[in-house]
Order: structure tokens, then sequence, then C-alpha cells
């Protein structure tokens, strides 16, 4: 299968570009750098670099069976402060590549989504029938994406699928999270282990939770990126399907960092802070879903062995730097 994927250069695209190639896949990354690595392009795949808005030429040029589609914004906190950015790059970037995906008549289309559409949700664990009221431009920008999506499925017979993420997290052949501006759990913590920080701060503690912070489920990057090979099969025309992918288990920020020390044998010193304005207490996904859908369930589940392998590259990286 001949395969577009935008966004290929970052974490989760890469990741899943290399999963593509291995499954004897003809892959295409489409990205303009900006927060994506050009040496985490996987060998065996041909790098465009440019803006997905090129994306008309390229699927002319292409002819592709399908598309994923990674490339986005994605930091809650920056689309509060700068929403336009968001409206465009996601919707409006979308918009194009999905005008360009009718026009040129490609069949299959995969969306990375997100969590972040429930926003503060009323019930856990959190199945795709669960009211969505996103908190932030950024879950806004993406439900918005979904419904233009639904509308391009049904109304020109795309077969669709949407995959909306929990918190993902280790690394997958040599792949791990390399953000600029990092603000996900697991990889500053281990940054404390690294002493590029002196302490994690922990976000409340006086949460209704079993050890008062906040839960969340954690999906290892490796069983994430499989999902999307396995939408590409599931896909249906005309058909616009919404699958959540977590763990279907939620662990603490306490869990996580004890987890952390035991994988590292490093201290991680951590201190109490207060809590975050829109943090919900406990987000944990349902994937009952996309075990029906796709087929797909998590195969690394093991708190430890996420931490383990985000370790390894994290560490490695560190060593060279």
């Amino acid at each position: 299968m001949r395969v577009l994927v935008t966004g290929g250069a970052g974490y989760v695209g890469s990741v899943t570009s290399a999963q593509l190639v291995a499954a004897g896949h003809e892959v295409t990354v489409l990205d303009d750098l900006s927060t994506g690595h050009r040496d985490a392009v996987p060998d065996g795949a041909r790098l465009v670099v440019a803006d997905i808005r090129s994306a008309d030429t390229i699927l002319a040029d292409e002819h592709p069976d399908a598309v994923l589609h990674f490339a986005a914004r994605s930091l809650v906190g920056e689309s509060v402060s700068d929403p336009a950015a968001y409206w465009h790059a996601n919707v409006g970037g979308t918009l194009a590549l999905l005008d360009a995906v009718h026009a040129h008549s490609v069949p299959r289309f995969v969306f990375s989504s997100t969590a972040a559409v429930y926003g503060d949700p009323v019930t856990t664990p959190i199945a795709e029938t669960a009211e969505t009221r996103p908190t932030s431009p950024y879950g806004a920008s993406k439900l918005a994406v979904d419904h233009l999506i639904g509308g391009y499925a049904h109304a020109y017979g795309v077969a669709a699928v949407s995959l909306r993420y929990f918190n993902v997290a280790g690394a997958h052949a040599g792949l791990g999270e390399r953000h600029a501006h990092e603000t996900h759990l697991i990889p500053l913590v281990l940054d404390t282990a690294l002493g590029r920080r002196d302490h994690i701060t922990i976000h409340g503690t006086d949460w209704p939770t079993p050890d008062g912070t906040c839960v969340r489920d954690y999906i290892h990057v490796g069983d994430l990126a499989r999902a999307h090979l396995l939408a590409l099969d599931a896909a249906a025309p005309g058909r616009h399907e919404i699958c959540n992918l977590g763990n279907g288990h939620g662990f603490s920020v306490r869990e996580v960092i004890d987890a952390a020390r035991r994988v590292t044998g490093r201290p991680i010193p951590a201190r109490n802070g207060e809590r975050r304005s829109g943090d919900p207490a406990v987000l944990v996904a349902s994937a009952d879903r996309a075990r029906e859908t796709l087929g797909w369930r998590p195969e690394l589940p093991d708190l430890d062995r996420i931490i383990a392998d985000a370790w390894a590259v994290r560490a490695a990286a560190g060593a060279r730097s």
C-alpha cells in the first residue's frame, strides 16, 4: 500500500512510519520539520519537507492508497495564549488536506485525534459516546477536525478512522519523545533522573484519587502506532469510525515517579505543588470499541516497561549530548 504520513517526522508519526515500512508499505512522509526531526524519518521512507497545504501537489504525484494525518500543533497552554494559530494549523490545514484527499480520490484517511476532546469527563473509563467538552482551543480544534472528517466520509465515501489518544509514552525502534518544550510527565520525570531538572513538581496532592495525585492512562507508543496500521485495514468506505486508544487502566503521578525510580535506579526528587487549573482528577480510556472494530489491544501495558523503553532512548541521547 502507498501511504502518505503527514507529521511523520514527529514522535508518534515517526514510530508509525517505521512500522509501516517494516510491514512492507511504501511510505512518503510530509513534514515541515517545525517540531519534527529529519533523522526520525525511518530508512525506506521518502521525506518531503513542506506544509500540509502542499498535499494537493504531492497527492497528484504519489496517488497514495491512504493518508495518515499526524501533523498538528499540540500544546494545550500555547493554544490558550494563541488560539488563532491552532485554528489555522489544525483546522485550516486539515481542511486543505481533506480537499486534496477528495480531489484525488484517496480512499482511506486515518486521523491522530486526542482525548482532549472530552475535557473534564463526568464518568470514567471514557467511552466514545461520552460528551465532548474540550477545555482548550487545542481540544476544540481536534474535535472540529473530527467533525470535518465525518462530513467528508459520509458525503464523499472516504473510509475514515479517528484515533483518540490518551497519554502516549515509551519508545520504539530507537524513536522516543523529543520536544523543544516538554510538557509530558514521563519525559519530565526522566529528565529529572538525568539531572536536567532539580526536581519534578506534583501538581496537587488532594485530588479525589487513592493517593491524592492525578491519575492518567498511559499507552506505549508502539501499541499506539500499531493501531494505525489496523485502522487502515478496518476503514470502510463512507464511514467514520472513532476509537479511543488507552490501556483502560490509570496510574497516578506518584506511581509514575515511583516506577521511574525503580527503572532508573535514581532518586528523582519530587516536590508538592498547587493544582493546575483545568486538570481533571482522572482520565482513563475505555478501548472496547478499538478491540471490537480494529482487533486492537495493548500488548505493552506495563508501566515499568513503558518507562524503561523511554529511559533507554532518553538516557542514550543524554549520553551523546
